[in-house]
């Protein structure tokens, strides 16, 4: 009997690391969240609304944007990318007044937080909630990099009429 219960224990142990393995595979998450369901990120069946960047950098499909005074205490956003010494390119977001919100995000508007899109080429990469990122490939050529500070509720954030953003350009030799 004690060796049944073992071999038991041992079934349980290996079965559910098995079934976690193949739910984060899937895109599932402890919290029921389903990673690869667009419409979990309030985005539609039909499409991405946060996927595409416009000319004057707005969200193709919503350009909802919240405004903040010009004040000592207003977020600030600079950014730098760098070629990786082993492959891709590192961005570093350098952010003031403001903090990364993963547990708040797509949630509603909470004052100096929320999280950054990075658009290459006008295509959204990245949803970031930290201040690195790795881009692992750009094409050849001039690449459009640009990088906005979003509220939780995706709402870009400008302060006063300046959206906080920032649009670089890297070149990649063929």
């Amino acid at each position: 009997m004690p060796r049944s219960l073992a071999l038991f224990g041992i079934g349980l142990v290996f079965g559910g690391g098995i079934g976690f393995l193949v739910a984060a595979g899937n895109g599932i998450t402890l919290d029921g969240h389903d990673h690869s369901d667009p419409r979990a990120h309030g985005e539609s069946a039909h499409g991405d609304t946060h996927d595409t960047m416009n000319v004057n950098g707005a969200h193709a499909s919503h350009d909802a944007v919240i405004s903040l005074p010009d004040a000592v205490d207003a977020p600030r956003l600079d950014v730098a990318i760098a070629p990786d010494p082993v492959s891709g390119w590192n961005l570093h977001l350098l952010v003031q007044n403001f903090r990364f919100a993963p547990e708040h995000a797509s949630s509603p508007h909470i004052p100096g937080e929320g999280h950054a899109h990075v658009y290459v080429n006008g295509t959204k990469i990245a949803r970031l909630y930290g201040p690195w990122l790795h881009i692992a490939d750009l094409p050849a050529g001039d690449n459009e990099v640009i990088v906005t500070l979003t509220a939780n509720d995706h709402s870009q954030l400008a302060v006063g009429d300046k959206p906080l953003r920032q649009v670089m350009t890297v070149s990649v030799a063929p």
